[in-house]
């Protein structure tokens, strides 16, 4: 149609993205009859208030997938991302996942994720350009899995 418009300077992407996540969300719900999606998230402060570590995702369907774990520089090597892996698994087993997933850059954490019982299921080379992607998953003991 000629008053079809594709314009990649002018969109709000935040906006974009959560309209993307939504009609996708709704989509593969009424796929697999499960519309039990729910965030998933937390932080660990320090005695100011700030933000040090955080870990964020969500659980749908007996799943969750980690989106996003950080810590801060200074405190990486001290057992803050254990701990909200720990925590993240606590929960999602509490809301009945079987599985959790996440990802990461060859370059990033590879190493921590498989020292704690992640599973490497599959590889991205070149994403992004001389480093790799990494998929992991592991089975959430205590789920009935």
């Amino acid at each position: 149609m000629a008053d079809d418009l594709l314009d990649f300077k002018n969109e709000d992407v935040e906006r974009l993205e959560a309209l993307l996540a939504d009609r996708i969300y709704e989509f593969n719900a009424q796929a697999i009859d499960r519309f039990d999606a729910r965030s998933l998230g937390a932080a660990i402060r320090d005695e100011r208030g700030e933000i040090i570590a955080a870990i964020s995702g969500y659980t749908w369907a007996r799943c969750c997938q980690i989106t996003h774990l950080w810590v801060t520089a200074e405190r990486r090597g001290h057992g803050l991302g254990r701990k909200l892996l720990a925590g993240a698994e606590a929960e999602a087993i509490g809301r009945g996942c079987q599985i959790i997933q996440l990802s990461t850059h060859s370059f990033q954490a590879p190493g921590f994720y498989e020292r704690i019982g992640y599973t490497r299921q599959a590889v991205v080379p070149d994403h992004p350009v001389g480093h790799a992607s990494i998929f992991y998953a592991k089975i959430l003991k205590g789920s009935g899995a």
